[in-house]
């Protein structure tokens, strides 16, 4: 007899009801699942024939049922094919994107510095929030677990988990079930002390992998952006009388090199709150609150790849530069670059 797809979406289905619920699945339970559009009598028949292939079991006379341990192995080798699979083309699918708008952005820095004479950096995009895309708990060894965590941004966490006895293959797969229901698409923000209760009631006796998961997770929070950040132009602050001073021309140069400092610029305060789409902000001496630029002014401009994903551009100069021009450039480019991420996302 053939496992076929119909049999398959069948068996996903009792496996994922009963670890939802704990009680065995009846075939008018299977039938309200909208993507099968099958009769209660046709699932019953399916369900007979999963039951003499193995995949599941009837515990009562008259009762639902409940996948056996062929059932699970199936269960989770398939879902974790299919995870694997999935991550891999999300990384692959990333990796090329990002190299091309890579290339966009170093052509950005170079452009503004050449048509402006100032210095110019552009940071690569950052992500305004941090999701839950996906957990996958697997086992190693007796004494070891595995939990990947893949974010929204498609950055993968490792953690190997240290455990008190080995973990049966059907509470791995609960795990992952309730880990994955709970947390996907859920902001790392949004992981409250009410939710963790709640996560830790259903899973027994393994709190200590919950805690581990969460662990890695609210790691996120803390770890800064590994962004990347292209500059241009930086010898052209040099052309200036009031910024060739050797000490001020040293001190500007030397942020053009120091990543911190470079990410300080980013996080510059709004002045206002116009709402629009570029948010172009003009900072000029202190305000940019970098001792080094206390002689400059800055012009930034925020781009957005797509929602929730954007990035800055910067360009630096004399407090006397010319700002029709600097905002007129920004303004333009701003349009072109919106044509080109759009094209991206497509």
């Amino acid at each position: 007899m053939e496992l076929d797809e119909r049999k398959l979406k069948i068996l996903h289905a009792i496996i994922r009801t009963y670890l939802d619920t704990g009680e065995p699945v009846g075939s008018r339970t299977i039938s309200k699942y909208t993507d099968l559009n099958l009769s209660s009598a046709t699932i019953r028949n399916e369900m007979s024939d999963l039951e003499e292939m193995g995949y599941i079991l009837q515990p009562h006379t008259s009762a639902g049922r409940i996948p056996s341990d062929k059932g699970y192995r199936l269960y989770v080798d398939t879902m974790l094919e299919a995870k694997t699979s999935e991550i891999n083309s999300l990384q692959e699918e990333l990796a090329e994107k990002e190299e091309k708008i890579d290339n966009v952005l170093q052509k950005v820095a170079k452009f503004l510095a050449a048509n402006t004479n100032y210095a110019t950096m552009v940071s690569g995009p950052r992500y305004q929030t941090k999701r839950v895309k996906f957990i996958q708990i697997t086992s190693v060894d007796q004494d070891s677990l595995l939990a990947v965590i893949v974010l929204d941004n498609n950055v993968v966490k490792n953690q190997m988990i240290s455990i008190d006895e080995p973990v049966e293959e059907e509470m791995i797969v609960k795990l992952n079930f309730i880990l994955n229901t709970t947390l996907n698409g859920l902001d790392v923000l949004d992981m409250n002390l009410a939710l963790i209760q709640k996560l830790k009631e259903q899973v027994g006796n393994h709190t200590q992998v919950i805690d581990s998961v969460l662990e890695v997770i609210g790691k996120t929070l803390v770890e800064e952006d590994d962004l990347e950040i292209y500059t241009s132009g930086a010898t052209n602050i040099l052309k200036y009388p009031e910024l060739s001073d050797k000490s001020k021309a040293a001190q500007i140069l030397d942020a053009f090199e120091e990543k911190k400092i470079m990410h300080s610029w980013l996080g510059l305060p709004d002045k206002s709150k116009s709402g629009e789409a570029h948010d172009i902000q003009v900072y000029i001496g202190d305000e940019t609150h970098m001792e080094s630029m206390k002689d400059c002014s800055m012009v930034t401009a925020t781009y957005q790849i797509q929602e929730g994903v954007y990035g800055k551009i910067g360009i630096v100069g004399p407090k006397r530069m010319d700002y029709d021009k600097v905002v007129g450039t920004l303004n333009s480019l701003m349009g072109e670059l919106d044509d080109i991420f759009k094209d991206k996302n497509r």
